[in-house]
């Protein structure tokens, strides 16, 4: 049996291949999908994606989206669906502590709703690269 990941944005293929487990951040808390998993459709939360696969993890980040499975005839299918993503090797880390002290000033203002999802993103980015 075999579970075949595809991690998608609108722009791009971030990154497809078969793994053994997949660890995803739902808004709900962490899900764990392995071969056979019934079908579900899960709201991700902005966070880190972990692809497990023999030898080698492969770690990304997406902000927010879906997590999609099925299964039919021995193969399962995770699609994540993101309206951004990065893997880990993509991301600049010292980019990335620069924004977030950036957005750490704009968030004093708690009405800046923006400015706190930009810097879950940023926060979520330099969690996976630290």
């Amino acid at each position: 049996m075999a579970l075949e990941v595809h991690v998608v944005t609108p722009e791009r293929e971030v990154w497809t291949g078969e793994a053994r487990m997949v660890i995803a951040r739902g808004v709900e808390g962490e899900v764990g999908i392995l071969t056979g998993h019934a079908p579900m459709l899960i709201r991700l939360a902005i966070g880190a994606l972990r692809i497990q696969r023999d030898g080698e993890d492969v770690l990304s980040v997406v902000d927010g989206g879906f997590l999609h499975v099925t299964s039919s005839e021995g193969t399962t299918r995770v699609d994540v669906l993101a309206p951004s993503a990065a893997l880990a090797a993509e991301i600049d880390l010292e980019w990335e502590r620069r924004r977030v002290a950036e957005l750490e000033a704009r968030t004093l203002d708690k009405d800046d709703v923006e400015a706190q999802t930009e810097l879950a993103k940023a926060l979520a980015r330099v969690h996976l690269r630290a």
